[in-house]
């Protein structure tokens, strides 16, 4: 074979591997790209996680300083009342129109603690629970059945379903 024929092979066999090559370089330029456009997805989506979290963060924390803006928007007008009720004892000696001021604002708060889904336990009349009701007397009694509750030194009250502060109660026994 002469040389020019060799040549000619082999550039013939040389032109589909510089062609596969040229491909391959392509691709890979491609993959490069894709993966770095991915990179820079990720770390965008990275940032905008963390943002995410600082702005929660700081949501809760603020929700958590203000949470009793409400309560105390509603109590108030209670404490008003009873500015109102002293400052009018100054001036009166009408003893029951004071008591029956105090009933009134007395209600006013009862009221706004049930909006807020406080209320009060039951006692007089009710089986001791210890769960809710702090026993600070035994008193013998033949009215009522041992273990029932025969007087209330201190309403209790709950909130929702948890105990804010046990009632204080007279549990009656045999006699």
């Amino acid at each position: 074979m002469s040389n020019d024929h060799q040549g000619d092979r082999e550039q013939q066999s040389v032109e589909p591997i510089d062609e596969a090559i040229s491909e391959d370089r392509n691709e890979s330029v491609s993959l490069e790209q894709q993966l770095a456009d991915a990179q820079e997805r990720l770390l965008r989506t990275q940032a905008e996680l963390e943002n995410y979290r600082k702005r929660a963060r700081r949501e809760y924390e603020e929700a958590q300083r203000y949470r009793e803006i409400d309560l105390l928007r509603d109590l108030l007008p209670v404490l008003d009342n009873v500015l109102r009720a002293i400052e009018a004892s100054t001036t009166t000696s009408d003893v029951e129109s004071l008591r029956s001021g105090f009933r009134m604002t007395a209600q006013q708060i009862e009221k706004l603690l049930e909006s807020h889904g406080c209320g009060t336990i039951a006692t007089d009349g009710t089986p001791f629970d210890p769960t809710v009701h702090d026993a600070i007397l035994q008193q013998p009694t033949a009215t009522a059945a041992p273990g029932t509750i025969v007087g209330t030194a201190s309403r209790g009250y709950k909130l929702h379903d948890r105990v804010v502060r046990p009632a204080q109660v007279i549990v009656a026994t045999e006699p």
